[in-house]
């Protein structure tokens, strides 16, 4: 299963998506490893796309290739552009995975989502439990548009023989988040909430859902970091689990942004909301077993981001209202 003898160095890789959250860092940790780093533009190549992918990649010649893009969101996006999700996921997979096919790329990373497991899995859930039961209804369009290009990955692997790995984040923040509310996960979406209502100086801030359900979150250069490790160190159709190991309740994940925030007023939960999956964590033991861990505590990284919060976003929101 393992194959420590690829070698990221002095090679061309591609980063689809370096852009977004899971991309930017990828191309930070990708400046350790000696590598050309080349990039898509999204002005230019639409990934769904096949022509225009295609001359992309006779133009460009990636020799590696980590496959971020994707079309994200939390539960109301899901829920409201349920078509978006599925169409444009299963459309960057196919088109991504068949030009790297054609060009004879060494090896391609495919990175899928937790969310591909059934919504009652058992936890921590392992990589076997995936297709053993129904999906989170509130996220179901990615999560099988995600498990499709698992499938196409393996497919491609068996009857190709080419070198394509897939990896499952749990749930991902850090620095390049969306912060948009009506789109983003729970953690940026409370960082924003926490923040307005410290500026607002508002008595209580209002959280969807029950805060009961527990959550685990992987800071996004941790999973940058297990990405690049997998690409280097695991060859074989199975999946790996990346995550950090231990998962909260959202009660405390909110009571950790407002002390980060410095938001000191009070919180009130919208049990009318949807809470999503009663619980979601993933087992790592096979990753580590391949030699990665998580590193970042969830403190840290949660003050890693609202800094660039602050210094990226809330400083543009204010310099637009001047």
């Amino acid at each position: 299963m393992s194959n420590p003898s690829y070698t990221l160095r002095n090679k061309r890789i591609w980063v689809a998506g370096h852009r977004g959250l899971v991309g930017s860092a990828l191309v930070r940790r990708l400046e350790r490893e000696g590598c050309e780093v080349v990039t898509a533009p999204r002005d230019t190549v639409d990934l769904r796309n096949p022509d225009q992918l295609g001359r992309w990649f006779r133009d460009t010649r990636p020799q590696a290739v980590f496959l971020a893009a994707a079309r994200v969101g939390g539960i109301y996006a899901n829920d409201t552009r349920p078509a978006e999700f599925i169409y444009d996921n299963l459309m960057i997979q196919a088109n991504v995975v068949e030009a790297c096919r054609r060009a004879n790329v060494e090896k391609l990373l495919l990175m899928g989502s937790s969310c591909i497991y059934p919504r009652l899995a058992p936890q921590p859930i392992p990589e076997s439990a995936l297709l053993t039961g129904p999906l989170e209804p509130t996220n179901q369009w990615y999560a099988i548009a995600k498990i499709a290009g698992i499938k196409l990955g393996q497919a491609y692997r068996r009857q190709y023989g080419c070198d394509f790995v897939s990896v499952m984040p749990s749930n991902l923040y850090g620095p390049g988040d969306n912060f948009d509310l009506m789109q983003s996960h729970v953690v940026p979406a409370l960082i924003v909430k926490a923040h307005q209502a410290k500026l607002a100086q508002t008595p209580t801030m209002e959280v969807w859902g029950t805060g009961a359900v527990r959550r685990e979150f992987l800071f996004v250069d941790d999973a940058a970091d297990g990405m690049v490790h997998m690409m280097q160190k695991f060859s074989d159709e199975e999946i790996v689990n990346l995550g950090p190991g231990f998962d909260v309740p959202i009660r405390d994940l909110v009571d950790m942004i407002c002390r980060v925030v410095g938001y000191k007023g009070g919180v009130r939960y919208d049990a009318s909301r949807p809470d999503g999956t009663p619980r979601k964590m993933v087992d790592t033991s096979f990753a580590a077993s391949l030699g990665w861990r998580a590193r970042t505590p969830l403190v840290a990284g949660l003050e890693e981001t609202y800094r660039w919060y602050v210094d990226h976003v809330a400083s543009e929101k204010r310099r637009a209202v001047a």
